[in-house]
Parts: structure tokens; sequence; C-alpha cells
């Protein structure tokens, strides 16, 4: 079920709700556009959304602009007491908003992002980013295949590592947030890593170079299950692994969403349900139970490529489901944000 949409200011790459109490009504979206000519340029923007599902409702509160950004995450909840938004960008930068309440001009209250903080981690672009469960680091892909770790202490970022991980870009780093010494890497080179933080410089835990035919674009792991994570690919596959057997993924087909799996977002209260952004196919809703994965809705109502993909956060409904199940998606050159239900019950 549509709900609202909205075309960007540029192409549009990330969407992201905040996860935190009290805001889960506001929604952040960024865009990458590179200028093309004698002397190209990358240009992006952040905008932020303020999201009324019962209301249809997606008004703009905020654009900032930036350099072209890959990608964007909000602060964990338990983290910061400051809902805070971090961005990895074209330039090399990784820069930290946080999100204050105010009265705009009509002294309406809303929402409004202000940096408090910048690092320029890197000649090469910043690719991908991810907090730790404390907010108090950040772990960043870079375009030459290297990963940072970034510190975040009383708003100001710092570099405390950095190390050649991979032999080309590295469009996955995540932290496990039930062992936050861990950070998992994938890149264009097929390689799926995991670096143990522990050890200076960072000990390579393991590493699977068989299972993914193409390139690695996005690891997840499940909140509820210490054991499971999920990788996506260039190769259409959705990948379920146990992080104690990793030579394999849990079941070995895993499972072809007929488009290369970019974003991966377990739902905020369902452990077993999973949103996809499937690039040349749209976007698709996963069950993964144990070792079977199955397709429960897809959603095709993008022009163009599939990136962006969350889960709003909301109040819980009887027998504890989520009432609401509001998505937000993004894609790219057609500049498309939409906020929309899945039409069935996923929940089941």
């Amino acid at each position: 079920m549509d709900i609202a949409h909205c075309h960007l200011d540029g192409n549009a790459d990330a969407v992201e709700f905040c996860p935190h109490e009290s805001f889960h009504n506001v929604l952040a979206a960024c865009t990458y556009t590179l200028q093309e000519g004698d002397q190209p340029s990358r240009t992006g923007s952040i905008s932020l959304f303020d999201v009324d599902a019962e209301s249809s409702r997606l008004s703009l509160t905020q654009r900032v602009q930036t350099a072209g950004i890959f990608d964007i995450k909000w602060s964990p909840v338990g983290g910061n007491v400051v809902p805070s938004l971090a961005q990895a960008d074209a330039n090399g930068y990784v820069r930290v908003h946080k999100l204050e309440s105010c009265l705009n001009e009509s002294n309406i209250p809303g929402n409004h992002l202000l940096e408090v903080c910048d690092e320029h981690v890197s000649s090469s672009m910043c690719l991908c980013i991810d907090w730790n469960p404390s907010a108090t680091s950040l772990a960043v892909g870079l375009s030459d295949g290297s990963v940072s770790i970034i510190s975040l202490l009383e708003s100001q970022l710092s570099i405390s590592r950095d190390w050649k991980a991979h032999d080309f870009e590295l469009w996955a780093a995540s932290f496990d947030i039930h062992q936050p010494q861990l950070v998992y890497t994938g890149s264009d080179d097929c390689k799926f890593n995991c670096w143990d933080l522990r050890d200076d410089p960072s000990n390579l835990a393991f590493q699977n170079r068989k299972v993914h035919t193409m390139g690695i674009c996005c690891i997840t792991k499940s909140p509820s299950d210490p054991y499971t994570l999920l990788t996506g690919c260039y190769d259409e596959h959705l990948r379920v692994w146990d992080v104690r057997s990793i030579s394999k993924p849990v079941h070995e087909t895993s499972i072809s969403l007929g488009g290369g799996v970019w974003r991966i977002k377990y739902h905020p209260f369902v452990p077993d349900l999973v949103l996809t952004a499937c690039m040349h196919n749209g976007f698709a809703v996963v069950k993964v139970k144990g070792n079977t994965a199955e397709v429960i809705e897809t959603y095709n109502k993008h022009g163009s490529l599939a990136y962006g993909a969350d889960w709003q956060r909301g109040c819980l409904g009887r027998n504890g489901r989520d009432k609401n199940n509001v998505i937000a998606t993004c894609s790219f050159y057609d500049q498309l944000l939409r906020v929309w239900m899945p039409e069935g019950d996923i929940a089941e």
C-alpha cells in the first residue's frame, strides 16, 4: 500500500529511519550525483523528512548540501544520548550530525541536523559506514580496499586504525553487534572477511573467498540471533551464514532475489523478517528461518536501481506486533523516495 512519495534533488542511494524513541517519525535520505565534464565533481545532499503514515504525510523539514554521499547510518539506540547521523562521502570524509528539535520560522516544532564533527579519512572515497553498539566507533570502507576505524569521543572524530583489507572497492563494513571487537568486510574482490580489533594490526579472524561469485554489497548481523549473519551480493543471492561455521552458508543454495542484493535490513520487531534492496529487481521482504529463506512480498514501483531501504520503528500493536510495518525505499537515477506498507500480513 503506497503512503507517499517525492523526488529528491539528486540520485538517491540510502534511506534511514531514526531508531531513537520520540524520533521514529524522522527519515533521512541521501544522494550522490556525478557532475561530469572537464572538472568532474561528486555532489550530494541529506534530506530530512517527517513521516506520518496514518495521514499519508511526507514532509521535508531540512536539506543539507554535501559532497556525494554513499552511505548514512543513525547511531544505535543505547549509545549516544543525542541521536546522531553519520555520513560516508565521496571526498573521503566522515561527518557526524546530531539531531536537534527546534522551532522553524513559523514557531512550529521540527527536527534538524547540525554537523558536530568531521574527519578526512582518506584521499579515496568513503563507501560504507557502520556504528559499533556503544556509538563510540565507526567502521568505514574505502574505494581503495582499506577499512578505517574512527573513534568518536566528546564530539571529536579521530582515526584509531586503518589497514588494507581487500584488493578492490570495499562496499560492506559492519560491526558484530554481539561481539563488537569483530568487524566484517566485503568487497568487489569477492572476499568475505572478519577482523579481530583486539589485535593490532587487526587480525584476519577468517576469510571466505569461494562462495560469492561476484562482489559483496552488504553484510548484516541478526539482532536477535548471535550466530546468524546475512550477506548480499551482485550475483543476486542473499546468503545465510552461521558464524560458527563460516566455510559455507547455512543452506547451500541460498536464495536468488533476481537482482544484486545491495541492502539488507532486519525488521525491528519480527526476528526472521528482512527487507532487501535488489538493484534491478525492486525490493523484497524475505522470511529467513533456520535453513530456509523465502520471498513473501515484492515491491516494484521504482523505475531505477533499488538502493535504499529501511523499516520505520513504531509502536507495537496487539500480540506484540508492529501495527505499522512502514517502509521507506529509494531508487537511484529517477531520484525517487517512496513510503509504503506491505499488502500482506508479513508478521505471520
